[in-house]
């Protein structure tokens, strides 16, 4: 009898599949690997385990333990999986940006779920890194696993997907294209890939607001880089162990908007119920083919998960249609209000150590509530207005303190490419204005004011 012991015995092992109308007319050959067989539905059952097992070779994870781990979902349901077979607890802390899918699955396999704010720095007390490191050391008999830097986690997929990928392609494999996100997927595969044929070319799926690419082609980490989007999955603020960017030959960069249309389109067109940062890969596979695809190429795409964490997002037309990712209706986005302005910026910013009456004078003269603070070259906070007089009532002398004494939060940073449906729900009534980084690297400021004229045009 062929009978699996418990369900994380039929993790890995799966299908390699063709795609035919995707990437149709150029020379080489498109293949995907599809992880969502695996129980999990994504590629993270695999370190996942392997995370857990060599935690209980170590003997930090002992019986009746705790496992605790910031996660994006699919993670989360690796380790899952494993502590219902295993007997141990899980508690999760997620970014509030994960689809509510991904929250419902865990809490359906018995994990506590702790939701934590997206936009806030990686040491931020309240961010899922956080907040998972500080429960670890609260609870007794617990273990953080980390997949960020845990060494298991790549070593999972030097073991497994590798060797399969191989195999099944009976090393006719010449590009290996995965999204970047704690490492593990790509550069553990590629290791092995690269050791069995040097000439094998990864390439690495980034996305709009992640520190990446840029890391990689200049090795300087710039939070410039740094700004909200929407993709799940894969792209960092932060520079995990787990990426060896020595095993990364390239990366293609990919906007919330183009994965998204791309998974669809895998659905219809190839029959792929997947996940967004699916058709991410896709998507960045087909731009790196254009320029590069030679006859005979043979990319093998990782495709990480499956569509039934994304129903209320990237499936569902009504949220698509209000982030302006469907064609129905036209959108228009922060580059155009931009570009409105005919190359002029209205960005005005004062320093830390500008006087508040100085920049209450400045707010005035230019007729604006709200000033981006600056402290050599870097954005730190943000004064308004409103908040001076609030302050100024309570304290008469604040005119003569320094703008640094009176600091409120920094403005946020969005993508170019958000359209003015993303940029109004970023604006309210706490929120009055966020900040925009051209390619030129020019910082522009798009308030309230600039989309509601710019919806009324």
């Amino acid at each position: 009898m062929k009978i699996y012991n418990s369900i994380v015995e039929t993790i890995g092992n799966t299908p390699i599949v063709r795609l035919n109308k995707l990437g149709k007319g150029l020379p080489g050959t498109f293949l995907a690997k599809v992880e969502y067989f695996n129980p999990g539905n994504s590629t993270k059952d695999r370190m996942a385990l392997k995370m857990v097992e060599d935690a209980e070779k170590a003997g930090i994870l002992k019986p009746g333990g705790t496992i605790i781990e910031g996660t994006s979902g699919n993670t989360g349901m690796g380790l899952a999986l494993a502590a219902v077979a295993k007997g141990y607890k899980c508690i999760f802390t997620m970014a509030d940006k994960q689809s509510q899918e991904k929250i419902n699955i865990l809490r359906a396999v018995g994990a506590e779920v702790i939701v934590c704010p997206t936009n806030v720095e990686p040491d931020d007390p309240r961010s899922y890194y956080s907040v998972a490191r500080k429960l670890n050391k609260e609870i007794p008999n617990s273990i953080y696993p980390n997949q960020y830097d845990n060494p298991s986690n790549a070593q999972a997929h030097y073991e497994s997907t590798g060797p399969e990928i191989w195999d099944q392609t009976d090393g006719t494999i010449t590009h290996y294209i995965a999204t970047v996100g704690t490492g593990g997927s790509m550069c553990g595969t590629a290791k092995y890939l690269k050791e069995k044929n040097k000439n094998i070319i990864s390439v690495g799926i980034d996305t709009y607001g992640s520190v990446f690419k840029k890391y990689k082609e200049t090795g300087i980490f710039d939070e410039n880089e740094i700004y909200p989007y929407l993709t799940e999955g894969f792209g960092e603020d932060i520079l995990p162990k787990n990426v060896n960017f020595d095993l990364i030959d390239t990366f293609v960069k990919v906007t919330d908007k183009d994965g998204a249309i791309m998974t669809r389109r895998l659905a219809k067109e190839e029959g792929l119920f997947v996940g967004w940062s699916c058709g991410s890969v896709m998507h960045g596979a087909l731009e790196y083919a254009k320029d590069n695809m030679k006859k005979g190429d043979i990319y093998v795409l990782l495709l990480p998960d499956h569509g039934t964490r994304y129903l209320a997002k990237v499936y569902n037309d009504q949220w698509m249609r209000d982030h302006g990712f469907l064609d129905s209706r036209s959108f228009g986005t922060a580059r155009d209000i931009i570009q409105s302005r005919n190359g002029k910026n209205s960005l005005h910013t004062v320093s830390k150590t500008t006087k508040v009456s100085e920049a209450i004078l400045l707010m005035s003269k230019e007729g604006i509530d709200q000033i981006p603070v600056t402290e050599n070259g870097n954005f730190v906070g943000s004064v308004s207005s409103a908040s001076l007089l609030e302050k100024i009532i309570s304290d008469a002398n604040l005119q003569q303190k320094n703008v640094g004494e009176v600091l409120e939060k920094t403005m946020q940073f969005v993508a170019p490419d958000s359209t003015l449906d993303v940029l109004s729900s970023l604006l309210n009534k706490e929120t009055k204005a966020v900040l925009v980084r051209d390619e030129q690297q020019n910082v522009h400021i798009i308030t309230q004011h600039d989309v509601l004229k710019a919806i009324a045009q």
